[in-house]
């Protein structure tokens, strides 16, 4: 738990929604001040933050930033080092995800998937890296079990993810010994916008030993755990999947 008087500060990368806003929800009830960032999802990011605030004055604010604009990254971290004036935890959880069938892969693909997974991150851990070393803070990323066992029709996104798993042991390599740098894979926790068919929504779960969906607090309480609680645990990508990394990911 953060002191009242100096309360801890943590930045997640898109977290207006789904498991950004869960995790914004897990940190600040832990007595983090939360900086919310959303690039589109506004009102979301605004209602969230009023949520928070009515809990704790003054504990949550709203940045609104393209990652993916020139010097996007950097503006986003001076602009959220500005607002308490401190960075403990960085959670790079931003990210864009659709397939990209080889035959038609562009170079506007290629700059929103690789921006936003694997540029963003990197950029946005280096300009924190002042602030978190600091403050002996930790940066975890959220990558995914396709990084290491690719996703049909998405080589591009599971490119950006295996770079983004690779980032995350090498900076936790460098940033050592005063920033801890970690990764959480998920699994099956929530299905796109656009859900996938009812077959393939079980195809899917037929391959997690659990046997159902994730949860978005199970990521939540995970990142909490390796920013808080494992102070002898970096350069790891630990994953939250119920099993399904323990088999064959045939692409489902």
């Amino acid at each position: 738990m953060s002191h009242n008087d100096n309360p801890k500060v943590v930045l997640i990368t898109g977290s207006a929604k789904r498991v950004g806003a869960a995790t914004i929800r897990a940190f600040h009830r832990r007595g983090y001040h939360t900086i919310i960032h959303c690039r589109h999802a506004l009102e979301d990011a605004n209602d969230l933050a009023e949520q928070l605030n009515r809990r704790r004055a003054h504990s949550s604010v709203v940045i609104q930033q393209d990652l993916n604009a020139e010097h996007g990254a950097t503006l986003l971290a001076r602009q959220a080092l500005s607002q308490f004036g401190r960075i403990d935890v960085l959670v790079n959880n931003a990210s864009s995800f659709y397939p990209t069938p080889i035959g038609e892969i562009s170079e506007h693909h290629w700059h929103d998937l690789v921006g936003s997974n694997m540029k963003a991150p990197l950029l946005l851990s280096q300009a924190l890296q002042p602030t978190l070393s600091q403050h002996r803070g930790a940066i975890i990323n959220l990558i995914d079990v396709h990084a290491s066992t690719p996703l049909k029709q998405h080589t591009l996104y599971c490119m950006a993810k295996a770079a983004l798993m690779m980032m995350t042991k090498s900076l936790a390599l460098e940033l050592a010994p005063t920033v801890r740098v970690n990764g959480v894979a998920p699994g099956a926790i929530l299905w796109p916008d656009q859900p996938p068919s009812t077959s393939t929504q079980q195809q899917v779960l037929a391959q997690v030993p659990l046997g159902q969906l994730g949860d978005v607090d199970d990521i939540a309480k995970t990142i909490v755990f390796l920013a808080d609680d494992a102070p002898y645990i970096t350069g790891q990508i630990l994953a939250v999947d119920g099993g399904r990394s323990l088999g064959a990911l045939t692409g489902a």
